[in-house]
């Protein structure tokens, strides 16, 4: 009866496990592992949302168009797919890029259509309709080339935050293991104090594991490093050393295998790095020359060539070409080269975990800028206000006043905002006051986004610096808590004689901190560094820190002589680490400098120049035109030479400099949007906090040097310009 009790078990259990086995190989793109774990769809969600809003617009999105690819295109994109960790098939991202081009274009038909109607087919208006067909048609293509290459620089966007977090996971495993010999516990153990994404890759290691996909961690774990030798060839080698040092019978040549671990990977990152830094000084060139000299030294002639081309050339020409085509391929040349930044270096602390990232999430420091540079943009759009708005009106104001009126005679009588009607067409504004006050228009874009990063990033920066002042002093700190420890004092004690040493520090309060929970409180050691309430560690926010304590409370229960090995080599490899970061440094600076002084010194200087050109060429083509229409009333003749010139050059056909002004502005902030970001990559990878922190930095000074220059440079050649023509100001 037992007997068959037995068997009805098995068969029912059996019945049940083979149904869950075929369900989950049956699944298109999403291993078993990671979907049978609701703890790692959590951790996902929690880490990288946007790569989970990337999946979610995949799966529902591009999930309604069925298509059918190439075996060959399919396994490419597969590939990327894995690389990146995403939960989606290669059908559904090119379903979502085709989707993305077929919407766009169909609203620029749309709109097209539109404004067909609208203008009742005005022969006048279809250049304008044609343009914007052909933007639409622009955008839908980029918007496809964005989605279909989105899971490769996504894939990329994981290496590099993981080969940032290899250095501390080699570390981690390579301290614990020295104190135990055991690889399954000292991956676990890396996986527990290290950040995603490298954290979650560990973690599903073990799921793998435990949910039969490989029999051993070891498998796991070699199987997992494959996806590395490529990319990162001295991660694989350091874990294969680690690896073999579990079969090493003399505990000497183990201790010894493990060091030569964590030296390999330091010095592969070194290679790297520095060859990159030589690698990218011809790229970073290239990209200030074609994407900001070449362009802005164009602008300079562009109001004389669209006089010449009877106005072929229109503003919103200017708007398109170096608003969005050149600041578009000043981006696609700096993501190349961000792509190729080798992983293994940079900064390896997640924004996300940070106890202040809901203040930098927050809207509100937006609303606060908004409130305050809304205003600012309303001087900027006086001219349309007094023109085409029934505000001066209402107000008992004329649409516009010369400067004599106001008060300033030694102007002249040019118009403030100078509106030009010419067979019944109206362009402008081409006054002098017009082009300052189109100065606050881009004044108020930087001092919005500077004002808002500079809100959103006060309170968050000031607590990573203070993190890594800490991490700093630790070294020396650490060092001398090892030796404390080495010479026979129990941890307990050697706090307290580590804060006398160090008094002056400021690490020396967290020693203090820990002493005082300890003998004030009676606290054991791992309370008296991480209990939630009182903990020593709290005020401390540093995942190198709380690390290196938890390596300390794990290491004394095998014994003191232990926990001063391994906080001995947690210094040795502070050390060696700061020395390799400081070489990088001064290999990186030469080109971060020099890039940073043309974003922000050398390219506002050159705009600034441009603006005060273009206004100058303008206020004497603008005059030549008042003395020819002067002339031709007196003698009913065109008057020589000026005739000659304003024939040639028409006012009307000139690109008014107010709206030239407001191009250079916004190029120039875009630019610095780019090129800053760009430089915080190759400097210490993404770290999305330090970019939006220098974004707001670099706009301000770069802003507003621009903003100074051009307005001295419009002063300036404008009075130039009056000299030259003095009857006629």
């Amino acid at each position: 009866m037992a007997r068959e009790n037995v068997e009805d078990i098995m068969k029912k259990y059996g019945a049940r496990l083979d149904s869950s086995v075929r369900t989950n190989q049956t699944s298109n793109s999403i291993p078993a592992s990671i979907e049978g774990s609701s703890e790692f769809q959590k951790f996902k969600s929690d880490m990288l949302p946007h790569f989970t809003r990337y999946e979610n617009w995949c799966n529902n999105l591009g999930g309604s168009l069925k298509l059918k690819l190439s075996e060959k295109d399919r396994q490419k994109i597969q590939k990327e797919i894995d690389s990146a960790h995403l939960e989606t098939r290669p059908e559904n991202v090119v379903s979502l890029a085709m989707i993305s081009f077929i919407l766009t274009l169909f609203a620029g038909i749309l709109l097209s259509a539109a404004i067909y109607l609208l203008t009742f087919g005005e022969k006048q208006q279809l250049s304008p309709i044609i343009l914007i067909f052909f933007l639409c048609f622009l955008t839908a293509g980029f918007l496809f080339y964005y989605f279909y290459t989105m899971p490769s620089r996504l894939a990329n966007q994981w290496r590099l935050r993981a080969g940032s977090q290899m250095v501390p996971c080699i570390l981690y495993t390579v301290v614990y293991m020295k104190h135990t010999s055991n690889l399954e516990r000292a991956i676990r153990f890396a996986s527990q104090h290290l950040d995603a994404p490298l954290a979650f890759d560990l973690k599903k290691v073990f799921w793998d594991v435990e949910t039969g996909k490989y029999s051993t961690i070891k498998e796991s774990l070699d199987v997992y490093l494959e996806s590395w030798r490529l990319t990162n060839s001295e991660f694989v080698e350091s874990f294969n050393l680690i690896e073999s040092s579990l079969f090493e019978p003399s505990e000497a040549r183990r201790l010894q295998i493990l060091e030569r671990s964590l030296q390999v990977i330091l010095d592969g990152v070194y290679d790297k790095m520095m060859k990159y830094s030589h690698d990218v000084k011809a790229p970073l060139t290239n990209v200030y020359m074609l994407g900001i000299v070449l362009p802005t030294l164009a602008l300079a002639l562009i109001p004389l060539a669209s006089a010449l081309m009877n106005g072929a050339i229109k503003w919103y020409h200017i708007f398109i070409i170096f608003n969005l085509l050149v600041p578009f391929f000043v981006f696609y040349m700096t993501n190349n080269m961000m792509l190729s930044r080798p992983g293994g270096y940079g900064e390896s602390s997640i924004l996300e975990m940070n106890p202040l990232y809901s203040k930098y999430k927050s809207r509100k420091p937006y609303w606060i800028a908004f409130a305050i540079c809304f205003p600012i943009l309303i001087l900027g759009l006086l001219p349309f206000i007094f023109q085409y708005s029934p505000v001066p009106a209402w107000l008992g104001l004329n649409t516009d006043y010369t400067f004599t009126q106001v008060g300033l005679s030694f102007l002249g009588d040019a118009k403030l905002f100078d509106y030009i009607t010419v067979n019944g067409v109206t362009v402008g504004p081409m006054g002098l006051f017009a082009l300052i006050l189109s100065m606050f228009i881009p004044l108020a874009i930087v001092l919005f986004y500077s004002i808002a990063y500079r809100l959103k990033t006060r309170e968050i920066i000031d607590s990573r610096n203070y993190s890594k002042i800490l991490e700093g002093e630790f070294n020396n700190s650490l060092f001398q808590l090892g030796n404390r420890i080495g010479d026979g004092t129990p941890a307990e004690l050697a706090f307290a004689r580590v804060a006398e040493s160090s008094r002056g520090l400021v690490t020396a309060d967290f020693f203090r901190a820990v002493n005082s929970n300890i003998q004030s409180l009676g606290m054991p050691l791992d309370k008296a560094i991480f209990d939630p309430k009182r903990g020593a560690i709290i005020n401390y926010p540093s995942n190198l820190i709380a690390t290196s304590m938890h390596i300390l409370v794990e290491s004394v229960k095998k014994g003191l002589q232990v926990a001063a090995a391994s906080l001995m080599s947690i210094a040795d490899y502070l050390r060696n680490i700061n020395k390799i970061n400081d070489r990088l440094r001064d290999l990186l600076a030469e080109v971060t400098s020099d890039m940073k002084s043309n974003m922000t010194f050398l390219a506002p200087i050159l705009a600034g120049f441009v603006v005060g050109l273009s206004s100058m060429i303008t206020l004497i083509l603008t005059k030549l035109k008042g003395l020819t229409d002067i002339a031709q009333a007196g003698a009913g003749a065109s008057s020589g030479i000026a005739g000659t010139i304003t024939g040639l050059f028409g006012v009307e056909n000139l690109i008014p400099p107010y709206f030239l002004q407001v191009c250079v502005g916004i190029y120039i902030i875009e630019i610095i949007f780019i090129l800053t970001k760009t430089l915080v990559v190759v400097d210490a990878g993404p770290d999305e906090l330090r970019s939006t922190n220098e974004i707001g930095k670099n706009l301000l000074s770069g802003g507003l040097l621009y903003y100074i220059v051009a307005l001295i440079a419009l002063i300036a050649l404008s009075s130039i310009a009056a000299v030259a023509l003095p009857n006629l100001v």
